[in-house]
């Protein structure tokens, strides 16, 4: 029976914009005649037509359909110029189209802008940034009644393009390291204590071009990772400031190889501080509390507010020599189109998101820590196959387990920190569903309703951190058997107090993955189990119905371990029955050979064994179904195998082919000497 090993998060590329708008009609049908005009505008001699095109394209940019029209039009090649424009407003506005169309053209777009050399521009607008940086406080373009500080806004910008990029491209991570935007970025981040925005992209592109990149680990000097430990131990206690800490530990984690072996337990137990600081709160309270203060906000606020637009005009911006200065009149109007770039800027949700990110990063960042490093970890994680020794069938269950349910390698230093900390009773709290009354409150609230997703993404990411979490540390670091029965109990309330749980498959996926893991640790310790089998085979026939094959995986899998230890038992034939035929059903028909072999594995391991399991496999008729399905999945591993399945994973079918043509003989002995 096979042992999922953990799943590594990746950084996904993060939508600044929100979510973007799924297409609507057949590409075939579409218009370009909106990107058309506005991309012509792109052209045009006054700055303020070429900004409102800009934004034009942002706007264009968040609508899937569109991203085609954009493309087969050379947008970027027609957006690139922009970066360096004389006018600060176009090269703010130029930067946010490109980071809506990195952000949901995905990784062929992507690719796409760095064929077409969007990194030249680009790097030269962040080079421009940074010696702005450094120039007098007059020269950094900032209108105290506008708030607006033009050089840092433009190099957020530039930094997120830069950052989702570099997530889909390695040839502009290679750029990255190559054009020293390491240092830029450095700079740009050491501004934390007072623009914090800035500092969060930064942080998220630091996390991004950091993983598995040793040529930009050597550039990591004393300075640089002074830079990051100043931000990571800020003193201020906001919440997004709590996304910032989050986000430069994870970065710090990626560099864990170039750290002084000295100093390696204090900065493991850094960051997990950070991490058990982060899931300390309580997201469905802080939504309760933070929606309650901006109703007051609002309440608070006058009804109606008079526009100083004569005085507003009457400032003046200092412009560079080499910059345009902006218009006056467009200093009132211009957030309006800038305001479709940004995240949300209401103080009270922009505070919440911030917080329910922290959490999802803080949890994911856990994951990769309880990650071997073995690179098979990225391939079949779901799958793996029984011992192929000719001695497999007379193994106990308890030898087999054993041998498969060992902790994954992890250091002395991740581990003392995971317990002293008490990452896994956090990690427990944060499975259960969103506080309901902070749902209702979300979904009664257009602007809010996006955090409901969000929440339920904590929960989703918080069961896969436990399964991780269960696959390193030994049992009573995680409270011994009577916390591992409670876990169950409540993994299946969680599992059967949504009638609907079928539909949800990333929470299906995850909580069976969770459940799998921790029935698979019970049986090889001898606890008893809390879950009736009837409740388990509820969870399998809904289950085994979902496109998805790691449900589908984890549900045969979950079936073969309650079926091996019902097997020791007495009086468990007719459930032992109902296995038997529910596995045979799922092998011969499941149409994905991932399945068809894990649930072959089921099989083996459930009647492998005990006096009610051989009986059962006679009444079942089991032997002739395998014998009448063996051809048939060797037909289709030969004719699909290759096409559809990894080297691994092929090596782990052609092990199931084999251990099927034993367990086949093993099983007419049995037939023979029970009949006889």
């Amino acid at each position: 029976m096979g042992k999922s090993k953990n799943k590594r998060f990746k950084r996904p590329p993060f939508s600044p914009t929100g979510e973007c708008e799924a297409a609507e009609n057949d590409e075939a049908g579409l218009d370009d005649s909106p990107a058309v005009e506005l991309l012509e505008k792109l052209q045009h001699p006054s700055a303020e037509v070429r900004e409102c095109a800009c934004a034009g394209l942002a706007r264009l940019a968040q609508q899937q359909p569109a991203i085609s029209a954009l493309t087969r039009r050379d947008s970027v090649r027609q957006l690139g110029p922009l970066l360096l424009d004389p006018s600060l407003a176009v090269r703010e506005t130029a930067a946010g189209a490109l980071r809506n169309l990195s952000a949901c053209g995905g990784f062929e777009v992507c690719d796409d802008m760095v064929t077409k050399d969007i990194m030249t521009p680009l790097v030269a607008l962040l080079k421009e940034c940074s010696f702005g940086l450094d120039a007098s406080e007059v020269s950094l373009k900032k209108n105290k009644e506008l708030n607006k500080n033009y050089i840092e806004d433009i190099a957020n910008e530039a930094v997120n393009v830069l950052w989702n990029i570099c997530e889909c491209s390695s040839r502009a991570v290679s750029i990255f390291n190559k054009e020293g935007c390491l240092e830029i970025v450095l700079k740009y981040l050491s501004r934390f204590s007072t623009n914090v925005d800035l500092a969060i992209s930064v942080a998220f592109c630091l996390q991004a071009v950091t993983e598995d990149n040793p040529e930009l680990l050597k550039s990591f000097n004393a300075p640089a990772l002074q830079v990051l430990e100043s931000a990571m131990f800020s003193p201020i206690s906001s919440m997004e400031y709590t996304l910032l800490k989050t986000l430069v530990a994870g970065t710090v984690w990626n560099l864990k190889d170039i750290l002084p072996s000295k100093s390696q337990a204090d900065t493991i137990n850094a960051l997990l501080k950070i991490f058990s600081d982060v899931l300390e709160m309580d997201v469905g309270e802080v939504v309760i509390q933070m929606k309650e203060a901006e109703t007051q906000r609002l309440n608070a606020a006058p009804e109606t507010e008079t526009e100083e637009t004569d005085e507003m005009n009457g400032d003046t911006l200092n412009e560079d020599d080499e910059m345009e200065e902006i218009p006056h009149k467009r200093k009132v109007r211009r957030k309006t189109f800038i305001s479709d770039l940004l995240p949300p800027t209401e103080k009270e949700l922009k505070q919440t998101v911030a917080l329910l990110t922290a959490q999802q990063i803080a949890l994911e960042i856990i994951v990769n820590m309880c990650c071997s490093d073995d690179p098979s970890d990225d391939e079949w994680d779901e799958y793996s196959s029984s011992d192929e020794s000719d001695a497999f069938m007379d193994n106990s269950f308890n030898e087999l387990s054993g041998q498969l349910m060992s902790p994954l390698c992890l250091s002395a230093e991740v581990h003392t920190a995971l317990t002293n900390y008490l990452i896994p009773k956090k990690i427990f709290e944060k499975i259960t569903f969103p506080n309901s009354v902070a749902v209702d409150i979300c979904s009664r609230n257009p602007t809010w309703k996006p955090l409901i997703r969000k929440m339920n993404t904590i929960q989703c990411r918080a069961l896969v951190c436990l399964h991780s979490i269960l696959s390193v540390l030994d049992v009573d670091c995680l409270g011994g058997a009577p916390a591992l029965q409670t876990l169950a109990q409540h993994l299946s309330q969680l599992v059967f107090s949504q009638p609907d749980f079928v539909k949800h498959t990333e929470f299906l996926e995850a909580i069976s993955t969770a459940l799998r893991t921790l029935l698979q640790i019970m049986a090889s310790k001898n606890i008893s189990q809390c879950m009736t089998p009837e409740q388990l085979m509820s969870l399998c026939e809904a289950g085994i119905h979902s496109s998805n094959v790691g449900v589908r995986v984890n549900v045969v899998s979950i079936l073969g371990i309650t079926g091996c230890v019902l097997a020791k038992e007495d009086g468990t034939l007719e459930t032992l029955k109902t296995i038997g035929k529910f596995l045979l059903e799922v092998a011969t028909k499941d149409s994905s050979l991932v399945v068809a072999g894990e649930t072959l594995d089921a099989i083996f391991d459930v009647f492998a064994d005990g006096k009610e399991a051989e009986k059962a496999a006679v009444e079942i008729k089991l032997l002739s179904a395998l014998k009448e399905f063996q051809p048939v999945f060797k037909m289709k591993l030969r004719k699909e195998g290759r096409g559809k399945c990894s080297t691994d994973q092929l090596c782990v079918l052609d092990n199931v082919k084999m251990n099927l043509r034993r367990f086949i003989a093993y099983q007419e002995t049995v037939e023979k000497r029970l009949t006889s």
